[in-house]
């Protein structure tokens, strides 16, 4: 039957999703609407893209020349250079700070050569863009990895709007968003935000605070719900519903609005990435076990920042939309994620094997039941 997918935001924990998939795809189900926040939304596009479980997999496992996760390279370095408002700002600030008469004009080119030396290192640009734009590491590898798997196949959807999306591939895609100026969720489809680009849609919503830069809405994306909101900064949407099954199950005024007047149904699966629950065949590992990712493989003590913040964050966003759960338990799948992190993107093929296998071992006991109460 034709399904209703949800999938919850929870990085690269999200691998538990491909197993789920393996199984609706084996049972003949085919997905409608898709909705999804964070990470979820990047295997929501793939599903809605026509991606199969198997082609899911691949992109999502998908190495560099050096062995390394794709998935990896989206921890980038931003880049800070001369030509860019906040170097020219920072140049500024050291001269008028340094405006003493007892200093000569000299001191101009020493304090340029201390701004070019101070952009050049990894660490300035990391500390640079968390404070100017909230995030760790910048988002231009992850754009360009959503484009080129968009395309890929002859789909030529890499730079479509959403409104164009929906044309082209009859699926209902939704990726939640949160709008920190107006302090409000986004519903980003092809009702509220005709104009915005897919992959610009996805970017918003992997937003994930302190760790990817947030993103301003730019005019020539047009308004959501006819408001305008050019300017406005973006980021995760797990800071306002993580796991948004409310979308496809509620008939409230407003969510009819972002998702259409029949938006209520009960042939919904909810996958839900369970912390509690232990993965089969997996090893426990600890935050402080981890291997730090990226740049901070270098430094200890910010791996060990860095990964309290990501704990602290996936105790803030699996706090959200508990109500909705409890209410709606029977529509919701629990997939196995105990013990693996939201940054842990580089993982070995003996610790992936595990988390897919229990996604898939979970979706095939949740579809016996709910096929079973369908006819019963």
């Amino acid at each position: 039957m034709d399904v209703d997918l949800v999938f919850e935001g929870g990085g690269a924990k999200g691998l538990a999703f491909v197993g789920a998939l393996q199984a609706i795809e084996r049972h003949g189900h085919r997905a409608r609407r898709v909705v999804g926040t964070s990470a979820g939304s990047i295997v929501a596009i793939l599903v809605a893209a026509g991606y199969s479980a198997a082609e899911c997999k691949a992109a999502i496992n998908e190495r560099l020349p050096d062995g390394t996760s794709r998935f990896g390279s989206f921890l980038q370095t931003p880049r800070i250079d001369e030509s860019m408002e906040l170097s020219s700002s920072l140049r500024s600030w050291l001269r008028t700070e340094l405006d003493n008469p007892l200093i000569p004009n000299v001191i101009e080119p020493v304090v340029d050569k201390m701004v070019d030396g101070l952009v050049q290192r990894d660490l300035t640009k990391h500390v640079i863009s968390l404070l100017a734009w909230g995030g760790w590491y910048a988002g231009d590898a992850l754009l360009a990895y959503l484009a080129e798997k968009l395309d890929a196949g002859g789909r030529g959807l890499g730079s479509s709007t959403l409104r164009e999306f929906n044309a082209r591939t009859g699926r209902d895609f939704t990726a939640v968003a949160s709008d920190i100026t107006d302090k409000t969720m986004l519903v980003l489809n092809h009702r509220t935000a005709p104009d915005c680009p897919t992959t610009w849609a996805v970017r918003m919503s992997m937003s994930c605070p302190l760790v990817w830069q947030e993103v301003v809405w730019k005019k020539e994306w047009g308004t959501y719900l006819g408001r305008e909101i050019s300017g406005h900064k973006v980021v995760d949407g797990g800071l306002s519903s993580n796991f948004p099954i409310a979308l496809l199950v509620s008939d409230d005024d407003l969510v009819e609005e972002t998702m259409g007047e029949e938006s209520a149904s009960e042939q919904v699966i909810g996958l839900l990435l369970d912390d509690a629950l232990q993965v089969p065949g997996a090893e426990s590992t600890h935050a402080a076990d981890q291997k730090a990712p990226g740049f901070l493989e270098q430094s200890e003590v910010l791996a060990e920042t860095m990964f309290r913040l990501g704990a602290m964050g996936e105790t803030l966003l699996g706090g959200h939309d508990k109500y909705v759960i409890d209410e709606h338990r029977h529509l919701v799948c629990r997939l196995p994620a105990k013990g693996y992190g939201i940054l842990e993107f580089d993982l070995t093929p003996e610790r992936m094997a595990p988390i897919v296998n229990a996604g898939e071992a979970a979706m095939e006991a949740h579809l016996a039941a709910w096929t079973a109460a369908l006819r019963g």
